[in-house]
Protein backbone atom coordinates (compact mmCIF):
# COMPACT_ATOMS: atom_id res chain seq x y z
CA UNK A 1 0.00 0.00 0.00
CA UNK A 2 2.96 1.92 0.91
CA UNK A 3 4.10 1.72 -2.41
CA UNK A 4 1.09 3.12 -4.14
CA UNK A 5 1.26 6.10 -2.08
CA UNK A 6 4.65 6.53 -3.46
CA UNK A 7 3.90 6.05 -7.25
CA UNK A 8 0.64 8.55 -6.99
CA UNK A 9 3.01 10.97 -5.09
CA UNK A 10 5.54 10.52 -7.74
CA UNK A 11 2.90 10.75 -10.63
CA UNK A 12 0.99 14.12 -8.92
CA UNK A 13 4.14 15.74 -8.57
CA UNK A 14 5.82 18.54 -6.10
CA UNK A 15 2.41 20.36 -4.76
CA UNK A 16 2.39 24.25 -5.99
CA UNK A 17 0.82 26.95 -3.54
CA UNK A 18 0.86 30.38 -5.16
CA UNK A 19 3.59 32.39 -3.49
CA UNK A 20 2.22 34.05 -0.61
CA UNK A 21 4.52 37.84 -1.72
CA UNK A 22 2.90 37.01 -5.62
CA UNK A 23 0.96 40.02 -6.85
CA UNK A 24 -2.11 38.61 -8.50
CA UNK A 25 -4.15 41.05 -10.85
CA UNK A 26 -7.49 40.66 -12.80
CA UNK A 27 -7.15 42.76 -16.38
CA UNK A 28 -8.51 42.77 -19.73
CA UNK A 29 -6.17 41.34 -21.90
CA UNK A 30 -4.36 43.54 -24.36
CA UNK A 31 -3.26 43.34 -27.98
CA UNK A 32 0.59 43.00 -26.10
CA UNK A 33 -1.16 39.87 -24.52
CA UNK A 34 -1.39 37.96 -27.67
CA UNK A 35 1.58 35.71 -27.63
CA UNK A 36 1.17 35.45 -24.25
CA UNK A 37 -1.85 34.16 -24.30
CA UNK A 38 -0.97 31.55 -27.38
CA UNK A 39 1.60 30.16 -25.05
CA UNK A 40 -0.63 29.60 -22.44
CA UNK A 41 -3.30 28.08 -24.77
CA UNK A 42 -0.72 25.52 -25.74
CA UNK A 43 -0.01 24.35 -21.97
CA UNK A 44 -3.47 24.00 -21.24
CA UNK A 45 -3.58 21.66 -25.08
CA UNK A 46 -6.48 24.49 -26.29
CA UNK A 47 -7.30 27.00 -28.06
CA UNK A 48 -6.76 30.36 -26.76
CA UNK A 49 -9.73 32.18 -25.98
CA UNK A 50 -11.12 35.45 -28.27
CA UNK A 51 -12.95 38.74 -27.97
CA UNK A 52 -13.06 39.90 -24.95
CA UNK A 53 -10.87 38.58 -22.70
CA UNK A 54 -9.75 38.86 -18.89
CA UNK A 55 -6.48 37.37 -17.58
CA UNK A 56 -4.77 36.50 -14.03
CA UNK A 57 -1.25 38.03 -14.12
CA UNK A 58 0.78 37.24 -11.43
CA UNK A 59 3.85 39.75 -11.39
CA UNK A 60 3.72 39.36 -15.04
CA UNK A 61 3.60 35.84 -16.14
CA UNK A 62 -0.26 35.36 -16.88
CA UNK A 63 -1.80 31.99 -15.17
CA UNK A 64 -5.26 31.98 -16.64
CA UNK A 65 -7.43 33.34 -18.75
CA UNK A 66 -11.12 33.66 -19.49
CA UNK A 67 -13.15 34.89 -22.81
CA UNK A 68 -16.12 36.93 -21.98
CA UNK A 69 -17.82 36.25 -25.19
CA UNK A 70 -17.72 32.61 -24.84
CA UNK A 71 -16.46 31.82 -21.29
CA UNK A 72 -13.54 29.19 -22.86
CA UNK A 73 -11.05 29.26 -19.98
CA UNK A 74 -7.64 28.28 -20.52
CA UNK A 75 -5.01 27.77 -17.22
CA UNK A 76 -1.21 26.91 -17.03
CA UNK A 77 -1.33 23.69 -15.67
CA UNK A 78 2.69 24.36 -14.43
CA UNK A 79 1.19 26.77 -11.78
CA UNK A 80 -1.56 26.86 -9.11
CA UNK A 81 -3.81 28.11 -11.41
CA UNK A 82 -7.57 26.42 -10.61
CA UNK A 83 -8.90 28.85 -8.35
CA UNK A 84 -7.81 31.82 -10.01
CA UNK A 85 -8.99 30.50 -13.08
CA UNK A 86 -12.83 29.61 -11.04
CA UNK A 87 -12.14 33.22 -9.93
CA UNK A 88 -11.72 34.36 -13.54
CA UNK A 89 -14.91 32.75 -14.53
CA UNK A 90 -17.08 34.27 -12.01
CA UNK A 91 -15.67 37.46 -12.61
CA UNK A 92 -16.96 36.99 -16.15
CA UNK A 93 -19.87 36.46 -14.96
CA UNK A 94 -20.84 39.01 -13.07
CA UNK A 95 -18.97 41.49 -16.00
CA UNK A 96 -21.62 39.97 -18.33
CA UNK A 97 -24.24 40.13 -15.48
CA UNK A 98 -23.58 44.07 -15.24
CA UNK A 99 -23.64 44.65 -19.49
CA UNK A 100 -27.26 42.84 -19.65
CA UNK A 101 -28.77 45.11 -16.88
CA UNK A 102 -27.06 48.36 -18.69
CA UNK A 103 -30.18 49.68 -20.70
CA UNK A 104 -28.68 49.84 -24.51
CA UNK A 105 -29.41 52.91 -26.80
CA UNK A 106 -30.92 52.47 -29.50
CA UNK A 107 -30.10 54.79 -32.66
CA UNK A 108 -32.72 56.82 -33.89
CA UNK A 109 -32.17 58.97 -36.79
CA UNK A 110 -32.79 62.53 -36.20
CA UNK A 111 -35.79 64.14 -37.63
CA UNK A 112 -35.72 65.85 -40.64
CA UNK A 113 -35.66 69.47 -40.86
Amino acid sequence: MQSLKNTLKKLAGPVQLTPVDARVTFRYAGPADADALTVLAQLDSSRAPSGDVIVADADGELWAAVSLDDGHAVANPFRPSGELTWSLMERARGINRELRAKPHRTWRPSPAV
